[in-house]
């Protein structure tokens, strides 16, 4: 079972009448050689790590969970939640803070999962928990959520790229935003169509996001780009579900991703020697950091 586009898995499901998580445990099961047992646990445990990690630092008002830049972000986001009227809602200003809090336990060398990778570990952990707190989401359906991720993030890594040194942040935190989105569809009862219109439009969102780490650190702008990127999962599930399709299919937008990557200097994909990197704040922090 092995599929070479997110059209390929359409087709499959609609031709077969199999619900695309399964059709994605089915695939891990023949690639991997494990049981449906180990899968399912080792899920569990994903889902555990995410729920630490986005816990973690949003309830660290001490400020122990940081970096060498980023600190305690999550927290004051967490603060003006329950203390006031929130300019774009709860449900995103949770995501964001979500995000936040993941990325700076990432930061204080904690434990993550790369989703799909250390530079975007705080989009689909935060997608996730958001929407299980509003509709009171069972482990089962967050399962189910991961799994249909998992179909998404496998054809971007075949078909292109998940690595900001190849493609960009793009690759990175539109992945993972994808990801998150086409989650959050299937969650919410979506057809495999609208969980890859959904992933299409998170990418569409995010073509030409450069890689631009300040200091060579998976800090800054990254953090506030997974926060970013939880927001625009949300926002192209909603569309999405609305019956909204992507005019460009997810695999043509795939492919456009990856050949906007390419063409990318490579002062723009995780190298620190263009953009905000390079801007007199950024120097100056890499300085008092790690000296010339």
């Amino acid at each position: 079972m092995k599929f070479t586009s997110g059209l390929d898995i359409i087709n499959y499901c609609n031709k077969t009448n199999q619900r695309l998580h399964e059709v994605s445990l089915s695939s891990e099961i023949e690639k991997t050689g494990r049981s449906y047992g180990y899968i399912r646990d080792y899920l569990k445990n994903v889902l555990h790590v995410m729920e630490n990690a986005v816990a973690a630092g949003i309830n660290d008002d001490d400020n122990h969970i940081k970096g060498k830049i980023i600190g305690n972000d999550s927290v004051l986001l967490r603060r003006r939640i329950e203390t006031s009227k929130t300019v774009c809602g709860d449900t995103v200003a949770k995501a964001v803070a979500y995000a936040l809090s993941t990325m700076e336990v990432n930061a204080s060398m904690g434990k993550v999962v790369a989703s799909p990778t250390a530079g975007s570990c705080g989009v689909l952990p935060a997608v996730l928990m958001t929407t299980k707190e509003r509709f009171s989401l069972s482990e089962e359906n967050l399962l189910e959520g991961l799994l249909a991720a998992n179909m998404i993030g496998t054809i971007v890594a075949k078909n292109a790229t998940i690595s900001g040194a190849e493609g960009g942040c793009q690759a990175e935190v539109g992945t993972a935003s994808a990801m998150a989105s086409g989650a959050v569809v299937y969650m919410l009862g979506g057809t495999p169509e609208q969980v890859f219109n959904a992933a299409a439009m998170c990418f569409k969102n995010l073509l030409g996001l450069v890689c631009d780490p300040i200091a060579g650190l998976v800090e800054s702008p990254c953090a506030k780009r997974n926060g970013m990127g939880a927001a625009n999962a949300l926002l192209c599930a909603e569309m999405s579900l609305a019956g909204i399709n992507s005019i460009i299919p997810f695999d043509e937008v795939v492919e456009a991703m990856y050949r906007v990557g390419k063409a990318l200097p490579p002062s723009l994909r995780e190298t620190s020697m263009g953009g905000l990197a390079t801007t007199k704040t950024g120097v100056q922090i890499s300085t008092e950091l790690f000296g010339n």
